[in-house]
């Protein structure tokens, strides 16, 4: 893609399992170790990336050229999203076709300048959206975002196998609500279960990037508009999502990246 250097898909198979807060924490981590990052909200149906970098309602992006529009910035990233075309109450009924055309028109009429890497905030599933980006563009590689329990990691097997079908590198897994963390006597426990995300990337030949704590702080600081990354930037949840950061940037620069193909078999 013209303006971008790595693309990097994060993913997750289901919902509720903190995908788009990692996406937007990850991308502030790369951007705060000098990196010029983007966020694309592909998740047409239920954006989240403009409250969580608290982009007003009603801001739009500017027109740039005749099929150009600009990302708006937020925290030093780029980001686009469905939030900043629409009201962000009014629900998008539409069906497979026209949700995909606005996906390809936010990836490809988007003015991105000069990008090193493009994190896209992919929607719940394995369906047409994740089709067309890797039909699309070469994807450098792809974070699974996981929950410790079971039932989370079923998604996730999902995830990793689509991406392996259409030839995108998984980079490694992020176990999210690890742990519970009391912030007012410290007690940890694994409410959701422990090791999951161990057995998953041990399962598929990949890593654990890192493990982040279930704290009411990550939940607060997102819904605000200031993740945690730009809030706490000292915290131990910042130095978590700048370690997985850094594996996330050597994984890519240390690959031989080839554009995926799609092969299917009867």
């Amino acid at each position: 893609m013209e303006g971008v250097k790595h693309i990097i898909a994060v993913a997750s198979g289901k919902g509720g399992v903190g995908k788009s807060t990692v996406t937007v924490n990850l991308a502030l981590a790369l951007s705060a170790q000098g990196y010029r990052v983007g966020v694309l909200d592909a998740d047409i149906y239920g954006p989240s990336q403009a409250q969580m970098l608290g982009v007003a309602e009603g801001v739009r992006p500017q027109a740039a050229g005749e099929d150009k529009f600009l990302p708006l910035e937020a925290h030093g990233l780029q980001a686009m999203s469905m939030a900043f075309m629409v009201n962000t109450r009014e629900a998008m009924v539409w069906r497979g076709p026209m949700v995909v055309g606005a996906f390809q028109q936010m990836l490809n009429q988007t003015q991105w300048d000069n990008l090193d890497f493009l994190l896209i905030d992919m929607p719940p599933g394995t369906g047409d959206i994740q089709l067309t980006l890797a039909q699309k563009v070469a994807v450098s590689g792809a974070v699974i975002v996981t929950t410790p329990q079971d039932i989370a990691l079923l998604d996730a097997r999902k995830g990793i196998e689509m991406f392996r079908k259409v030839n995108v590198p998984v980079l490694g897994v992020v176990e999210n609500m690890s742990l519970y963390h009391c912030e007012k006597c410290g007690h940890e426990a694994p409410i959701f279960g422990a090791g999951g995300g161990d057995r998953i990337a041990e399962e598929y030949e990949t890593e654990v990037l890192g493990r982040l704590p279930l704290t009411l702080s990550i939940r607060e600081l997102t819904d605000s508009g200031r993740p945690s990354v730009v809030s706490e930037p000292e915290g131990s949840v910042s130095q978590t999502f700048a370690a997985i950061a850094t594996r996330v940037a050597q994984s890519v620069d240390g690959q031989n990246k080839e554009s995926p193909t799609i092969s299917f078999s009867e």
